[in-house]
């Protein structure tokens, strides 16, 4: 352990991933470390509120509690729940902030098993907006409240945006705030975290054309479902079925195909996709390929699950005021980061692993007992494993089985309420998918797409 004061400022065996002259450099970057040497050091701060993301159901003392709990006899100060409340605030967001701009990023080598595609790099766009916050006249000034079907929510959410490594599910980068502002705003501020080596795969909110200009400005690639309304013009037809065109600006490749599901039972199901593709090599890209790989972007959902219901357990933040929340996002960010990364890195230790098969369960009650432990807080042997790893390979899942779930939503308030037609009501295996391109053909444009396509990019 550190010595003196500095003790209680650890995260169990992740603080060999967050370690202590990170924190002390993202403190000094940011001058917010202590002038004085005082019985809660800043330090002791940063960690501390790592540790609310890490127990949320404890209040301050109890995660203090979890902190010191292998630290008797060491004459620890006991401060009450104000004094660490005021430590917070002493901190302020900022250190927390930089914290996570080190750590994300993409985390696995490009041979892990889905990971890339071709040559490039898979990552998504997501964004999240089911993360709530306490209903504070601060929090209300700053985020405001959604509109709900009988009103309003009955709490402000943060709405976060992200950028994804969708193989590992770890944060390349993020940004959040008020739901006023568009998803595609929220977006653009994470476009330079883009580069040449990334294929971005996309969802229907992100195919406005000047949006789609600014991505492929970045040299990465994209793939992006295109909304029904949008009529982009035909240049060209590929043998695959897909064709050439225009959006804003930029030349894609466009497949529309038909895929259906089978399941267990004799239930068919299915929908009409069309993706537009800056992948114009068909032979290298085929049709078919991309259509399956699209299905990666849903990894992104997986993430949102980890921080909401994994790391959060479905709770309400705990800070009263902006400031504090930005420091809290950031931390459960930085949190969320750094458990990918240990996790990752045992994968790595068995060649050939898919990342998707670790539990994020098992790394995060793992990390838990290491902190309460101060277990492997600093160790002078290099192990890319450790408790949290070996934990996770102990109980990695099988590979993905194709089954369809069924859709349980129980708040009357949400978009999901109905249930999709066709959609089976039971879980079931998947026996077949089959999947037909269409080769679109040309369609006269009325003066209504003429002022649509005016409005959003060719």
């Amino acid at each position: 352990m550190a010595a003196g004061v500095f003790a209680p400022g650890h995260l169990g065996e992740l603080t060999q991933v967050v370690p202590f002259e990170l924190v002390d450099a993202v403190l000094a970057d940011t001058r917010a470390a202590q002038r004085r040497l005082r019985m809660l050091p800043s330090r002791a701060g940063v960690y501390f509120v790592l540790a609310l993301g890490l127990f949320p159901r404890a209040g301050y003392l109890g995660v203090w509690a979890k902190l010191t709990a292998a630290l008797d006899g060491l004459g620890l100060a006991v401060p009450s729940a104000r004094a660490l409340r005021d430590l917070r605030r002493r901190l302020g967001a900022a250190p927390l902030k930089a914290l996570f701009e080190v750590l994300a990023g993409p985390v696995a080598w490009p041979h892990a098993p889905g990971v890339t595609f071709g040559r490039y790099r898979t990552v998504a766009f997501d964004g999240c907006k089911t993360v709530k916050v306490p209903d504070t006249a601060g929090n209300r000034a700053w985020l405001g409240k959604m509109n709900a079907a009988l009103g309003q929510t009955g709490y402000p959410v943060i709405q976060l945006m992200t950028l994804v490594e969708t193989g590992t599910r770890a944060l390349i980068g993020a940004v959040f705030g008020t739901t006023a502002v568009s998803e595609l705003d929220w977006a653009r501020k994470l476009l330079h975290l883009l580069d040449a080596t990334m294929l971005v795969l996309m969802d229907r909110g992100f195919d406005a054309g000047e949006f789609l200009r600014q991505v492929a400005a970045t040299r990465a690639q994209f793939l992006v479902r295109l909304t029904a309304s949008r009529r982009p013009p035909l240049l060209g037809h590929l043998p695959d079925g897909s064709v050439l065109s225009l959006i804003g600006g930029v030349k894609v490749r466009v497949i529309t195909a038909q895929v259906t599901v089978t399941c267990a039972d004799g239930t068919r199901y299915g929908g009409s996709y069309r993706l537009a593709t800056t992948l114009l090599d068909h032979h290298a890209c085929p049709a078919q390929a991309l259509i399956a790989l699209y299905h990666e972007r849903w990894e992104h959902e997986i993430t949102y699950l980890a921080l909401r219901h994994t790391l959060l357990a479905g709770r309400v933040l705990r800070s009263h005021d902006p400031e504090g929340l930005k420091q809290e996002t950031w931390a459960l960010l930085a949190l969320y980061q750094a458990l990918r990364i240990a996790i990752t890195d045992a994968v790595t230790t068995i060649p050939g692993t898919d990342p998707d098969r670790a539990s994020y369960q098992i790394g995060v009650q793992a990390a838990q007992d290491m902190v309460t432990q101060a277990r492997n807080v600093v160790t002078s042997t290099a192990d890319l494993t450790g408790h949290i790893g070996r934990a996770v390979l102990a109980g990695l899942h099988p590979p993905r089985r194709p089954r369809v779930c069924a859709r349980r939503i129980k708040s009357p308030l949400s978009r999901w309420n109905k249930h999709p037609p066709g959609k089976p009501r039971t879980c079931q295996r998947i026996t077949k998918i089959t999947t037909e391109v269409h080769t679109e053909h040309p369609q006269p444009t009325t003066r209504h797409q003429q002022r649509v396509t005016t409005a959003s990019g060719p």
